[in-house]
């Protein structure tokens, strides 16, 4: 199943660091809370805010019954035609089940579908494409 996506934008920060960011260059927290924003408008539940990790951004939210995470991080390419993110689908899972794959496992359609609809979306938003989660 395809649950990594690329796409390019110049619409989101990745110029200006913020005192919060946990490294330098720690971009996403505006392209995640303007998911969450759009998934809400469509009533697809969500975190309030974004997480933070050490290299980028994530969320939670439910799809198909399920509760899934969108991570998304950050890989510079062409300023002008629009920086390069990279962003994949969840599931949401405890440590154990982390631990044995669960994360990868029972990704609802819905959720791909939600988050491919909601960067369609975006204007900003180009060169959309979905891979096999490691094999791009």
């Amino acid at each position: 199943m395809k649950t990594e996506v690329h796409f390019q934008s110049t619409a989101f920060n990745c110029t200006e660091s913020r005192a919060y960011f946990i490294n330098p260059g720690c971009w996403g927290d505006d392209v995640c809370r303007w998911i969450i924003s759009a998934l809400r408008s469509r009533s697809i539940k969500t975190d309030d805010e974004p997480g933070q990790e050490d290299f980028g951004w994530y969320f939670c939210f439910t799809a198909g019954g399920a509760s899934h995470c969108f991570v998304i991080g950050f890989q510079p390419n062409d300023p002008e035609s629009g920086d390069q993110w990279l962003g994949w689908i969840e599931r949401d899972a405890g440590l154990i089940a982390s631990m044995f794959g669960g994360r990868r496992r029972g990704i609802r359609v819905e959720a791909i579908e939600g988050i491919d609809q909601t960067l369609r979306s975006h204007p900003q938003i180009k060169s959309v494409s979905w891979h096999d989660r490691g094999s791009s």
